[in-house]
């Protein structure tokens, strides 16, 4: 049988492929053949190796949409229908899972990152972390659901943002997606802040009121004018402490700090604030299957300008090209393609 290949991340300068034999799917398992596959920002520090929960090497893919070619025992899944991966697997066994937060499972994975992901030719999951998709979703949309479902958690996250106030710090892929999903659910205005202008740029046309240089000393204050008052939520999608520094500044009391973005390790944040002005701090991983199913709904809505979300699109031959493309600023979305659609 024809083996597979299967993309290994050394480093962002050391892509590589190995070749293994084509999986079988188990009881309760699915055989996918991707067609599409993102490039996150996690993929690039996990590739720079300052990702706290990826090592290297690692082998990714979790962004992926593809079709099911094989399934084993138990799997009520039509061969050739499409599907998207929700990458999440958790045990089903502890506090957080019984809650229904598998996403902050104790002893959680993610295909692509801790596991082998789908940048590769065919892979084996098990069958509950597919989706089916619609066929009035294509490919190129359905390659945008798993990393808007996080953005939509996040603004879930922060409750009802009817006629709020709200600042986005950063507006890479998932600084954009908050800010579409912030003004969907009915924020009164969004203000974006990031070091690059471009992206402020960007920000501002997918329906930011202003967008401000978030390396500025005049940062707050600008974004505090922009939106007219205090901010209600920040999200913040860059996690240093600059940025929580920012955001805890522009916030009203009682407001409420939403991290989204990586931090590199431990962060100081203004614990004297926190206090004395009563704010929620708040931490988002992920989603669950609410999250994807909503992000599903935005996509086939035309709640996202894919064209101008996915900037790249690479072959799968040239995986480390999508990398170095990734690691532009200018990039928005990268994509690599593994087979073409059918």
């Amino acid at each position: 049988m024809t083996p597979v290949r299967q993309v290994v991340v050394n480093s962002l300068d050391d892509v590589q492929f190995e070749l293994t034999a084509r999986p079988v799917p188990g009881p309760g398992e699915v055989l996918v053949e991707p067609t599409l596959v993102g490039i996150c920002g996690s993929d690039l520090h996990a590739a720079r190796g300052v990702h706290p929960f990826i090592s290297l090497p690692y082998r990714p893919g979790h962004e992926v949409v593809g079709r099911v070619a094989e399934v084993g025992a138990g799997v009520d899944l039509p061969l050739g229908s499409r599907v998207v991966l929700e990458p999440n697997l958790a045990c089903g066994e502890c506090a957080p899972c019984r809650e229904g937060r598998y996403n902050i499972c104790d002893v959680l994975d993610v295909i692509g990152c801790q596991t082998p992901g789908g940048m590769t030719d065919a892979f084996v999951v098990p069958g509950h972390r597919l989706h089916l998709l619609p066929d009035d979703l294509d490919d190129t949309a359905a390659v945008l659901v798993e990393p808007l479902s996080t953005p939509l958690r996040a603004v879930r996250r922060a409750g009802d943002l009817t006629g709020k106030r709200v600042l986005v710090i950063g507006a890479g892929p998932i600084g954009l997606f908050i800010l579409l999903g912030a003004l969907r659910a009915g924020a009164r205005a969004v203000v974006s802040a990031d070091l690059v202008a471009t992206k402020r740029d960007r920000a501002v046309e997918f329906g930011a009121i202003g967008a401000v240089d978030a390396g500025s000393s005049d940062a707050v204050d600008r974004a505090r004018e922009l939106l007219g008052a205090p901010a209600d939520v920040v999200f913040d999608c860059v996690s240093r402490e600059s940025s929580v520094r920012q955001g805890i500044d522009l916030l009203r009391k009682g407001g409420t700090f939403v991290t989204v973005g990586v931090a590199a390790g431990p962060t100081t944040i203004p614990l004297d604030l926190v206090q004395d002005r009563e704010l929620d701090l708040l931490g988002c991983l992920m989603f669950v299957r609410e999250d994807v199913e909503e992000a599903i709904t935005m996509l086939r809505e035309g709640g996202v300008p894919v064209a101008e979300v996915i900037t790249a699109e690479f072959a799968v031959e040239d995986a480390g090209a999508a990398y170095a493309a990734s690691a532009d600023p200018e990039q928005v979305k990268v994509v690599v393609r593994v087979r073409e659609s059918s």
